[in-house]
């Protein structure tokens, strides 16, 4: 499965962006879908998650401003980012994973996200 992340930008504080994650194949396989980000000098974290159940968290800092959502006959995967703020500015990237063995992982490339203050 190849992923391709796309929707990133420069925007300002309070501005909103809305990142595309569409895979080359069917993602109803998959037991979760994620938007992963990491800073300069920062660990890649975890910033929202989507089960196939279509259960759905956020890391604490960006809950009530991000919502992940998915469209299945698009085989893609929504980040929509309200509210942004300048500790948003990362690299985003898109990861599926398969639970069942063997386990397997899939990443996109990654999209810059820039937000000024």
């Amino acid at each position: 499965v190849q992923l391709q992340a796309s929707g990133g930008g420069l925007v300002q504080a309070g501005g909103s962006l809305r990142l595309s994650c569409a895979a080359s194949g069917s993602i109803t396989s998959f037991n979760a879908m994620g938007w992963y980000r990491q800073a300069p000098g920062k660990q890649r974290e975890l910033v929202a998650i989507i089960t196939s159940g279509d259960r759905t968290n956020y890391v604490d800092s960006v809950k009530g401003r991000f919502t992940i959502s998915r469209d299945n006959t698009k085989n893609t995967v929504f980040l929509q980012m309200n509210n942004l703020k300048p500790e948003d500015t990362a690299v985003y990237y898109c990861n599926v994973e398969r639970f069942d063995l063997p386990y397997s992982s899939y990443w996109g490339q990654g999209t810059q996200v820039t937000v000024s203050s």
